[in-house]
């Protein structure tokens, strides 16, 4: 018989699929998208994702699959389609993109495992270094850990190089152990010991009971709950906890049943989320007449257009357009894929929508354990029944089987997109991508939409719907720009509060209602400085200053998390004149507080939602008014829908205008609107900006006072078809990194210079970008702008045979370069 192969998908960035040979035992039951594990190397084990079955022979001989481990697909035909894509136009590798979509929990691979070599003899010679001394003692008490585990117990730096020391030494020995990650809930159901409809043997269970009346009532309970004897309704699982809730029914009851053969206990392997039930009324907000109009034309464009932008003002009530959108497709049989860019917004939308649609609503983000999103991604693999699935960037890979509608709120955010690690993709491209694979519609919805969404919708590519008025007629709040530099001048601000923001914040909490006060910078105090010498602590592994957080009372680095301790003496000149600069999240609301003493405060950033319900204790204490004054970074800018806020302050929009970027006034524009858009959306009264600057002449905050989307967009297109940026041309950042900074500056000449005999003018750089170490990895960047046609299959050859034709230089060996597609 003509053996078979397998062409398999590694978590791996390797630019290929490996072939291995199919055992015949398995050929019948083996599937494209089914889970192998194979044996990668000598001794490394990975689960792989079979991508196609052929039988040629390769040219070398292939190792068999080891085992398969799933009696049906794992990933369907679409997301490895969606796969690939990612990997053409993002320029990365399929692997890559399968080790980013799929929850670790699926993806068991092998793992070092390390322990002391029985038969090593030390004698009098043998010496060992305090960190080998600690590593011998842990694995003594242990026996057996995997070098992470002994990285975290021991603390060490690099336990990798200790243990690689002892091995060289015979101390220890390692091996490969398959590591499964995925946990399956479990639970014991009760099983009556009868056959459905043998009344029979019913009847003889409650004779040898009749004067047991507890296990009688238990008996009676369990028939009732299942059903048992409404035969023409289905049979209902009980577990052992619901009947334990039945007044009378006790363990010993239940055991008594069980000793006398009329009832079994089963334990059995559950999903911890419910299937969706079919008996659900969908409860939806009635529309006003401009939502109802803005609904009309949507459906009427999706006839014709495949994408409509929905561009709504702050407030105009586009979520319960999205509602009433969901409810059809869900009427039509179709799944759903509603994607927010942050986590703190499923927190309001998921009470919202599992008010509509009950638990056909499934949330899926990286703060659920891994556990969790194994169970969801099965639960979608099996259940095809229409249902909404409500989630961040990285719900894209989920496994669906009948997309209907994507619905992309906020599409303009940054948040969309992947930085690191590889792929760097934007969910909402991607989105747009995947629902087209599924013949499915896409609604991109936004106060704000992104100059190229805005572009394509303008110019016929994609569908244009508006909706230009706030929900129950409420009216866009006034902004108030606060030169700072004129309010210290005259000495009528001395910290980070203006006068016109206090008197606005002041009648607020006057009214009952409330404020936020946004600053898009975490910590006490961005600034740490001697003033005797100028000394400012640095990041031991960045080119960045630290940033005090209070606190915690520890100066911390926000980009790789090295820690120090705030010093009392200068470590350059012994002086103790060292003072903080800069205003934090931190140190701003306690400002605050002392401003406003009677008032509640509550801030929210990264520091202070780091445990998975955060959010939203945060945002449900705003929302009941159990606080006044909300501090925040920009997590409170996008979407969160709170109806007493009247006052919105921003404490220094100086921070967002005028970076070294093409987006920077798109950010600011995007970010400062969005931060507006949340002051009056509901009390009855019309909110208030204030946003504190030193540059009131900014062109962006004028349009920003005059809510002025249109001629913002108007003024950027301009600008980036005069200097040939998105949307005229495609920009992808290259970048490279190396450890060393002389080597790094090398390379990225080399490259240059490469890929101007390519591509010509279209090479910019290279330079170093705005923080140019990080992590002690020295970087450098190149841009190059394409045509915004161009072939990216055909770029990422020409790129790949770029990186080829310099690898043999010595400053490449040591060099990671990746790709940047689309920054933003």
């Amino acid at each position: 018989m003509k053996p078979m192969f397998a062409e398999i998908i590694l978590p791996l960035p390797l630019s290929s699929t490996f072939t291995y040979e199919i055992p015949s035992e398995m050929e019948s039951s083996l599937q494209v998208g089914s889970r192998v594990l194979v044996q990668f190397g000598r001794k490394k084990f990975y689960t792989g994702i079979v991508e196609s079955v052929h039988s040629t022979m390769p040219a070398y001989e292939v190792k068999p699959l080891m085992a398969l481990l799933d009696p049906r697909p794992a990933v369907r035909y679409p997301q490895m389609k969606l796969w690939k894509w990612i990997s053409e136009y993002y320029l990365c590798s399929v692997g890559e993109v399968y080790k980013a979509a799929v929850p670790t929990g699926l993806k068991p691979e092998s793992e070092t495992s390390v322990t002391l070599n029985q038969d090593f003899e030390a004698d009098s010679d043998t010496h060992f270094t305090e960190r080998q001394a600690i590593v011998i003692q842990l694995l003594e008490q242990k026996k057996r850990m995997s070098i992470s585990e002994i990285s975290i117990a021991t603390g060490l730096a690099n336990a990798a190089g200790t243990v690689s020391q002892l091995l060289q030494a015979g101390v220890v020995e390692v091996d490969e152990r398959i590591v499964e990650k995925y946990r399956p809930k479990k639970q014991t159901f009760v099983v009556l010991d009868a056959e459905r409809g043998d009344n029979e043997k019913l009847h003889s269970f409650f004779d040898r009971i009749k004067r047991a009346r507890q296990q009688e009532n238990a008996l009676v309970s369990y028939l009732d709950k299942s059903g048992w004897m409404r035969q023409a309704a289905p049979l209902h699982d009980v577990s052992r906890t619901e009947l334990l809730e039945v007044p009378g029914v006790t363990p010993g009851v239940l055991k008594a049943l069980v000793d006398k053969g009329i009832l079994r206990m089963e334990r059995r392997v559950i999903n911890r989320f419910n299937s969706v039930s079919d008996n659900i009324e969908i409860s939806l907000v009635q529309l006003s007449a401009g939502q109802r109009k803005a609904m009309d034309e949507i459906r009427r464009l999706f006839q014709d257009k495949d994408v409509v932008l929905l561009h709504g003002l702050t407030g105009s009530g586009k979520t319960e357009i999205y509602n009433h959108l969901i409810a059809a497709a869900l009427k039509d049989g179709t799944q759903v894929l509603y994607l927010v860019p942050e986590i703190s917004l499923t927190t309001q939308l998921t009470d919202r929508l599992r008010r509509a649609f009950g638990n056909r609503l499934i949330v899926y983000h990286s703060k659920f354990t891994d556990n969790e999103r194994v169970d969801i991604w099965k639960r979608l693999l099996t259940d095809n029944e229409p249902a909404v699935v409500l989630g961040a960037r990285s719900s894209v890979f989920l496994p669906f089987a009948r997309l209907g509608l994507v619905i992309v709120d906020e599409e303009h955010e940054a948040s969309f997109k992947q930085y690191d690690p590889a792929p760097r993709y934007n969910a909402r491209d991607v989105a747009t991508v995947l629902a087209s694979m599924h013949g499915a519609r896409v609604l991109l919805g936004s106060a704000t939409p992104s100059v190229e969404t805005f572009y394509k919708a303008s110019s016929g590519k994609y569908g244009l719907a508006s909706l230009y008025e706030r929900f129950e007629g409420a009216e866009l709040p006034e902004v108030e720009i606060v030169d700072m530099k004129e309010q210290r001048k005259k000495k009528i601000s001395h910290g980070s509060l203006s006068r016109p923001l206090m008197h606005e914040m002041r009648e607020a909490i006057g009214e009952e209602l409330q404020g936020i006060v946004f600053q898009n910078r975490r910590g006490f105090a961005p600034m740490v400085i001697c003033r005797t010498c100028g000394w400012t602590p640095k990041c031991d592994n960045c080119d960045v200053s630290l940033v005090y957080h209070k606190k915690i009372n520890l100066l911390k680095c926000h980009y790789c998390g090295f820690t120090s301790l705030m010093p009392r003496v200068c470590p350059a000149c012994e002086g103790i004149d060292i003072e903080t600069y800069g205003y934090g999240t931190e140190r701003i609301a306690e400002e605050v507080q002392e401003i406003f003493k009677e008032s509640r405060i509550s801030r929210m950033d990264l520091d202070t939602t780091r445990n998975k319900d955060a959010f939203q204790e945060i945002i449900e204490n705003f929302s009941a008014h159990r606080s006044d004054i909300l501090v925040g970074t920009q997590m409170v800018t996008k979407g969160l829908d709170f109806e007493k806020v009247k006052v919105v302050g921003v404490i220094n929009a100086d921070t967002l205008l005028n970076f070294p970027d093409f987006r920077s006034d798109e950010r600011a524009f995007n970010m400062l609107e969005q931060v507006a858009g949340r002051a009056g959306r509901r009390n009855g009264t019309r909110g208030k900006v204030i946003i504190q600057t030193t540059r009131p002449d900014d062109p962006v905050l004028k349009f920003v006072k005059d809510h002025d989307y249109q001629g913002f967009y108007h003024h950027e297109i301009i600008e980036r078809k005069r200097y040939s940026y998105p949307p005229f041309t495609k920009v992808i950042g290259i970048y490279l990194k190396n450890k060393d900074s002389v080597l790094a500056d090398r390379a990225a000449t080399a490259m240059t210079m490469k890929l101007r005999e390519i591509f010509g003018s279209r090479v910019l750089g290279p330079e170093k970008p705005f923080v140019s170490r990080v992590a002690l990895w020295y970087i450098q960047s190149i841009m190059l702008k394409v045509e915004a046609g161009a072939s990216m299959s055909k770029v990422k050859r020409l790129l790949r045979e770029c990186h080829v034709a310099i690898s043999g230089l010595p400053e490449m060996k040591a060099t990671m370069v990746y790709y940047d597609v689309d920054p933003v």
